[in-house]
């Protein structure tokens, strides 16, 4: 029995440290899926107030949940108080199964981001996991007399601590600068135009419409096969889901370039042969303080006669910021997945994407 639980806490204790790091390389994005659930519930009516005040906090609740699954695991696999992080380790399955299961079932949230954006893994295949683990974090609770520690306490101990010092460490250094390993459609190399476009065996919705007509105060619905004669008068139309499609979401969605006027320049500004750099800006509230690398980045380009395009959400404030430039607004959602750090500065040359930098890498910038 003493080698299964071990088999099974070093396999758990793996699986959490592997699924932390993994998250650990761009929380924001673990951040961004928090605030899904919670827009969700608040939509849904459970406790409005509570989850937009929780939505604002997405980011801290990510660190700390990403640190401490890194430290669960490698306090499991030392053996380090083992009925404190065993029991930890079996509430945080549970709440990951609550997750997992309120996305499969309830189809309002496309995937749990259990192991961020570059692992992806269907509803069914996470709430399968977290069954699994469910299951052997109950194994390990009531084994726990045979999990033996592999080290002494203070070596374990601090062995837990230098683990999530380096785990919080990690997030501060990709929150600064980027993701240490871009899984995102917009890392270097990629093709935006292309990446806009239908999957080539996209399998589209189908849809079927019934009309709703009116005569002498009542309605009726009727199908497209059975419209009513010219003394009923239309009121309404229902679109009505037959099948859901397959793979027929581009990897880039939402992703366009909006001027003053409204009109959409995305094509010609992507289509251009040149280089040119686009400064993504999410809004300036979240700016680092006492902060004007941007400015000066800006210059560099204008001296080296390269064109640069400033794009947002908010276009008032950022003209007002930098005058004279060309601003574009494009939606928030998609500048979140764009610019992991607020601001990114994107090398281009037309659609694809050559370099990019986190705001703490501007000064690198040459």
């Amino acid at each position: 029995m003493r080698i299964l639980v071990t088999l099974v806490r070093f396999l758990v204790g793996a699986l959490f440290i592997f699924s932390g790091l993994v998250k650990a390389i761009d929380p924001l994005g673990l951040a961004y899926k928090m605030q899904e659930f919670f827009e969700a519930w608040a939509s849904g009516g459970f406790l409005p107030g509570v989850m937009n005040s929780l939505n604002s906090q997405a980011l801290s609740f990510s660190i700390i949940m990403i640190t401490l699954e890194v430290v669960v695991g490698v306090a499991l696999i030392i053996g380090w108080k083992k009925k404190f992080f065993t029991w930890i380790l079996f509430l945080l399955v549970v709440f990951f199964t609550f997750l997992t299961a309120y996305v499969l079932f309830s189809g309002k949230i496309r995937a749990c981001g259990c192991f961020g954006d570059c692992i992806p893994l269907t509803p069914v295949q996470t709430f399968t996991k977290d069954i699994i683990l469910f299951v052997l974090s109950l194994f390990l609770l009531f084994n726990l007399k045979y999990i033996r520690p592999i080290a002494k306490p203070y070596i374990a101990g601090s062995l837990v601590i230098i683990a999530g010092i380096i785990t919080l460490w990690l997030q501060w250094y990709v929150l600064r600068h980027l993701p240490v390993k871009d899984c995102l459609p917009f890392k270097p190399g990629n093709n935006i135009l292309e990446l806009r476009k239908m999957p080539a065996d996209a399998i589209p919705d189908k849809y079927d419409y019934v009309f709703i007509y009116s005569k002498n105060g009542v309605r009726k619905e009727f199908t497209v096969n059975e419209l009513p004669d010219s003394s009923w008068t239309y009121a309404d139309r229902k679109q009505i889901l037959l099948q859901k499609g397959e793979n027929n979401i581009p990897l880039i969605n939402d992703f366009s370039f909006g001027t003053s006027s409204g009109n959409d320049t995305t094509e010609a500004i992507l289509s251009q042969p040149g280089e040119y750099y686009l400064l993504f800006i999410q809004n300036l509230k979240n700016y680092p303080a006492k902060w004007n690398e941007d400015q000066t980045v800006l210059e560099k380009i204008r001296q080296k006669n390269k064109p640069v395009y400033l794009v947002t959400s908010g276009r008032s404030e950022v003209e007002k910021r930098f005058p004279g430039s060309m601003v574009f607004t494009c939606d928030f959602t998609a500048i979140k997945t764009a610019a992991r750090s607020n601001p990114t500065l994107y090398h281009m040359k037309g659609p694809v994407i050559l370099h990019k930098w986190g705001w703490a890498d501007f000064k690198k910038f040459n």
